[in-house]
């Protein structure tokens, strides 16, 4: 079972820099567009609006190991290493960064949810999908179900002030927390969904844009998640989208990553991530995490070493 859980663990972070990095030459453009310009894309090119090298990701990813990381620094108590290594990204100057997180960003005085609230107001909204893209680590690091969800709510609070963000990151890791005990997909989906308003519609394609909105996303999420028969199908046809490709393939890309695990993720994209290093390291801290808590009674201190 360790090998197993550790081939999830690391499925699941793979999935999300794979689905990054090719939804990443889509981004912002329409279906036809990404029609007429790819046929249908199926490999990590580059390119796209943010001029990315083959295998470049985007922030979607940078910002999930700033979770990752965090994390193994402070299990814990995980916010304030959460935090710092966000603001470190910011000012590194990365190509993308999403308008809610950048708003924070500029405005973070030393309190994180202060700062998320400030910029709902200054916006008039935050139910953007930037929370959700990160949340996988807390699933992947912690075994109790408890710790998975007020980790999920507290790094989305940081910078997402609105409550849908909170239950999409919440609903999101109780499905990747079932998957890493190696239920269904599907059933998975359709069992979690139920009583919430995703569950309107569920498996049918969404009639919304794959835009930046949370609930847009999260519906064209479950929608691939249902409809695909493999970890490529999945994150290809996110890719294919157009819209905010990158994002709905890195979230489809994380879950399709922990079920069908490292392995059944194509060489070839595995190895076009630039970063695969940090992200393999990230994966195995992330299972010792796991394996130090037992059977899911919480690590109270300490640091993971990467």
């Amino acid at each position: 079972m360790s090998a197993e859980l550790l081939d999830k663990i690391k499925g699941g972070l793979f999935g999300v820099a794979a689905g990054d990095a090719l939804g990443g030459t889509t981004e912002f453009m329409g279906a036809s567009q990404v029609k007429d310009a790819y046929g249908f894309l199926t490999e990590i090119i580059g390119g796209g609006v943010w001029g990315l090298a083959p295998g470049e990701v985007t922030d979607d990813t940078m910002m999930t190991l700033c979770v990752a990381e965090g994390i193994l620094e402070n299990p814990a108590e995980p916010m304030e290493a959460i935090g710092r290594r966000f603001r470190e990204w910011y000012a590194a100057g990365p190509k993308d960064v999403g308008n809610i997180i950048r708003h924070v960003l500029e405005r973070f005085e030393g309190n994180w949810y202060e700062a998320a609230f400030v910029a709902h107001l200054d916006l008039g909204q935050s139910a953007g999908n930037g929370s959700l893209m990160r949340c996988l680590p807390a699933a992947l690091g912690y075994g109790a179900r408890e710790r998975v969800e007020k980790v999920s709510r507290i790094q989305s609070r940081m910078t997402h002030y609105d409550e849908r963000c909170d239950e999409a990151c919440i609903l999101y890791n109780r499905m990747a927390w079932r998957l890493l005990q190696g239920e269904e997909l599907h059933a998975v989906i359709r069992q979690t969904a139920a009583g919430t308003d995703y569950a309107a519609g569920l498996g049918a394609e969404p009639i919304c844009s794959p835009s930046g909105f949370v609930a847009d996303t999260f519906r064209w999420v479950l929608y691939l998640l249902l409809d695909s028969a493999t970890f490529e199908e999945t994150i290809q046809r996110a890719a294919n989208l157009g819209g905010d490709s990158d994002t709905i393939g890195a979230i489809a890309g994380g879950l399709a990553g922990i079920y069908y695990g490292y392995a059944g993720i194509p060489e070839r994209y595995r190895e076009a991530i630039l970063l695969k290093s940090r992200l393999s390291a990230a994966a195995e801290a992330l299972y010792l995490l796991r394996q130090d808590e037992g059977e899911g009674e919480g690590r109270e201190a300490g640091t993971i070493q990467l």
